[in-house]
């Protein structure tokens, strides 16, 4: 594979060729340098590498162009090349530009020109970036391909994980000739879908979860035994304290089951996050804070299982589902919650073939022209239809209560009301589920009067309720009665401690019911639903991790 490209971008032929040579005198026996004197040449040659199969590293654009200036030309570069690291170059009096290039077109860096001495003033901004974009698996795992069927809910759940945990790939039906073809060279028939083909040319048949991790350049084993901190669960919270643990040099490592991000990595809009007047999606959030937690020296762990807990002097044990341990002086439960499961008929053989739990933003293209239903009111609910009318013909909102007032932002009310395309229906509920191969039709019931009505739909998606996957955790630490994890002034009781609590004092204020175990954001009892408070609560975590390791 050749080499990948940093790209430079300047009119100014003086400063071009000044940019392009400290960046090949550093850089040249590993990347290849490409240099272009205006954005409209530089995006034809980022075609050109795109057409070619080839990888884009850093991309340094000055702002001040003619007729396209570096701004405009980052963001067309983009849909081009979206994870390359983006750099743009300023004068000194340029510095809103600067800001606006990092609100408008998440620029990773500005810098302002002369950048002399190049030791000082570039090559940190630009090593660190280049470091930056090698720690992502997508950055060597461009070539995946899935092969599938449609309405195959196997299928969807392998795109789906490749998808949030933003690994890129290929989708082809099993039907297509190219599909047919990669079964064939496999040895696997139709009915063997679906089919992952790794870079290195490697075949799973209908991987596992944890197979699929460790073929797509995911972290799946701990490097270590033994760390000052593990975190359990890699959303906000789970993030926020690995930030924060890594960054005060703690040995730090982040266990996820899943997806880095939780539901907050679903939502495809979080306007109301300080610091994001634009606001910014959930995966480009999570993205950085994982990012950031790498940089500092967290290590990540994806498709891995955590289901048990156990105390052990001061040492605390967490065992995965294949029976290994891992061992820790402090725990962050930060699991978050899950959506609710519809109970109405028909709609569990339909999962995962137009029955949804959360924002399935792999299916979106797939809704254009379509009449889409979305249950549920809260903040996730309303991104949700938000993002699926750019695509669907109509969005439909049911909710059992009057409207959107009692559980959702006002800042999405005003939204959604201003979207021609979304329809609201209050006091409604799905009573049932129809389809043969997928989803087909609803059967909707009005909770006020009982009377139903029938409406042909391929797409629903739902975001109820919120369930805490605490079950794990019976018997070994106080939750309440929806499961939720019990913590600080919660567990006193009566002005008492919590049964078989061994220490002198009282728990801290997220310490669980186990000392040395803390709990944070939507797993913690009493807990503010939103994504600045689950970060808040991860470092505080951190904080008061700190005052139980100096008393130990």
């Amino acid at each position: 594979m050749a080499n990948p490209a940093i790209l430079t971008v300047d009119d100014d032929p003086a400063v071009s060729r000044a940019v392009a040579r400290d960046i090949r005198r550093r850089y040249g026996d590993r990347y290849r340098v490409v240099r272009a004197d205006s954005g409209a040449t530089a995006l034809d040659a980022l075609k050109e590498l795109k057409l070619r199969g080839e990888r884009v590293a850093l991309i340094l654009a000055d702002y001040r162009m003619p007729e396209m200036n570096g701004i405009q030309f980052l963001e067309s570069a983009m849909d081009l090349f979206p994870l390359a690291r983006r750099v743009l170059l300023t004068a000194y009096a340029d510095t809103e530009a600067a800001i606006d290039a990092i609100n408008l077109v998440d620029v990773d860096h500005y810098l302002l020109k002369p950048w002399n001495p190049p030791e000082e003033k570039l090559y940190p901004v630009c090593d660190g970036l280049l470091d930056a974009w090698l720690s992502t698996p997508e950055a060597v795992a461009s070539d995946i391909r899935v092969v599938g069927h449609r309405w195959s809910a196997p299928s969807f759940k392998v795109r789906d994980f490749l998808a949030r945990n933003l690994v890129p790939y290929r989708w082809l039906l099993a039907d297509e000739p190219e599909g047919a073809q990669l079964l064939t060279a496999a040895g696997a028939s139709a009915q063997d879908v679906p089919l992952v083909v790794t870079t290195e040319g490697k075949s799973l048949v209908r991987p596992s979860v944890e197979e699929l991790a460790a073929h797509v350049g995911l972290t799946t084993t701990p490097a270590a035994d033994f760390y000052d901190l593990v975190v359990v669960g890699a959303g906000p919270a789970g993030l926020g304290a690995a930030v924060y643990g890594a960054s005060e040099g703690l040995r730090t490592v982040l266990i996820e089951q899943r997806a880095t991000g939780g539901q907050a990595g679903q939502s495809s809009r979080i306007e109301n996050y300080l610091g994001f007047p634009d606001g910014v999606s959930g995966a480009q959030l999570t993205d950085r804070a994982r990012r950031q937690a790498l940089r500092f020296g967290a290590e990540l762990l994806t498709a891995r299982e955590v289901v048990a807990l156990e105390s052990g002097g001061t040492t605390r044990l967490l065992r995965f589902g294949d029976g290994s341990t891992i061992a820790a002086h402090t725990v962050v439960l930060a699991t978050g919650v899950s959506y609710r499961r519809l109970e109405a008929p028909g709609l569990a053989e339909l999962t995962g073939r137009g029955v949804f739990y959360g924002s399935a933003s792999t299916e979106a293209p797939s809704c254009k022209g379509e009449e889409v239903y979305i249950v549920g009111g809260a903040n996730s609910a309303g991104q949700a239809a938000v993002y699926f009318s750019r695509y669907a013909r109509r969005v439909h909102i049911l909710v059992r209560g009057e409207g959107l007032t009692q559980s959702m932002s006002n800042y999405l009310i005003q939204q959604i009301e201003g979207i021609e395309n979304i329809e609201v229906h209050p006091f409604t509920e799905v009573a049932a589920g129809e389809g043969g191969e997928h989803l087909e039709r609803l059967t909707l019931r009005d909770a006020r009067t009982g009377e139903t009505r029938t409406v042909e739909t391929s797409w629903l998606f739902v975001f109820i309720g919120a369930e805490p996957r605490t079950e794990w955790l019976d018997q070994v630490l106080a939750r309440d009665e929806k499961g939720f994890v019990l913590t600080g002034p919660d567990l006193l009781r009566g002005g008492k401690r919590p049964a078989g609590w061994p220490l002198p004092r009282d728990p801290y204020h997220l310490e669980s019911s186990m000392p040395g175990v803390f709990a944070a954001g939507d797993v913690r009892a009493d807990s503010v639903k939103r994504v600045a408070s689950a970060v808040g609560e991860g470092a505080m975590a951190v904080s008061l991790i700190h005052r139980y390791l100096e008393a130990q």
